[in-house]
């Protein structure tokens, strides 16, 4: 029985996930949850048995559940080793997974779309100051990602020399979503290098919004 992956086309974190399982070869189903139609698929029972907080992704291997974006790459790092998304030494290792964190825990959580909705439904902001506080928060994190791969003479192709990592995995979606909200990437010029390299691969093409089988909407532009 092959693995499955519950999925929305637009969420980054399983946007991660479905990059994750391309690189690895894994061949896998897609059970989409909309996260938008009826207040959110993913509210209601029985997505909410499988994976009570409410929120995508969610790995099914073996009928164990995991969650949460991170949690699924690492197993699957652990699991299926090659081809690695972490470099060998316990150095570089650490740099990697800390540009993963720098947008998982840093970037991402404060502009989510939970985060988005509680701000205009229940505190009353505006969608002109929604807009504000995104860009804020996404600029912010994005300029400093940029200040270490313009810098780190690890970089290459990808985040970590020229084969793909666990780094280029969580940047690409963030990045989509950057471009979504039409941010000027005249200022982020490695991000961009990098990112347009990475959808030059059929794990991250395939991965990407526009070929999914829920897909709304193509993939945003720079």
């Amino acid at each position: 029985m092959k693995p499955t992956l519950y999925s929305f086309w637009r969420s980054s974190a399983a946007f991660r996930v479905r990059i994750a399982l391309n690189l690895k070869g894994i061949d896998y189903d897609i059970i989409p949850i909309h996260l938008r139609k009826g207040g959110g698929e993913q509210l209601k029972e029985p997505y909410q048995a499988l994976n009570p907080n409410g929120l995508v992704p969610l790995y099914m291997e073996s009928d164990v559940p995991l969650h949460q974006s991170t949690a699924i790459i690492e197993y699957l790092e652990e699991k299926y080793p090659s081809p690695p998304l972490l470099p060998n030494s316990p150095e570089d290792r650490a740099w990697v997974r800390a540009l993963a964190h720098d947008i998982a825990a840093d970037i991402h959580p404060i502009n989510n779309l939970r985060v988005l909705r509680y701000l205009v439904s229940t505190l009353g902001v505006s969608d002109e100051n929604k807009t504000i506080w995104y860009n804020h928060w996404v600029k912010k994190g994005l300029t400093s990602l940029e200040k270490r791969l313009a810098s780190d003479q690890r970089v290459g192709q990808f985040c970590y020399g020229n084969t793909p990592s666990m780094a280029d995995v969580f940047l690409v979606p963030q990045v989509f979503n950057a471009y979504d909200a039409k941010i000027d990437f005249s200022e982020y010029p490695t991000i961009h290098r990098i990112v347009t390299h990475c959808l030059t691969l059929p794990a991250f093409i395939n991965a990407s919004w526009e070929k999914q089988v829920d897909a709304e909407g193509e993939n945003p532009k720079p």
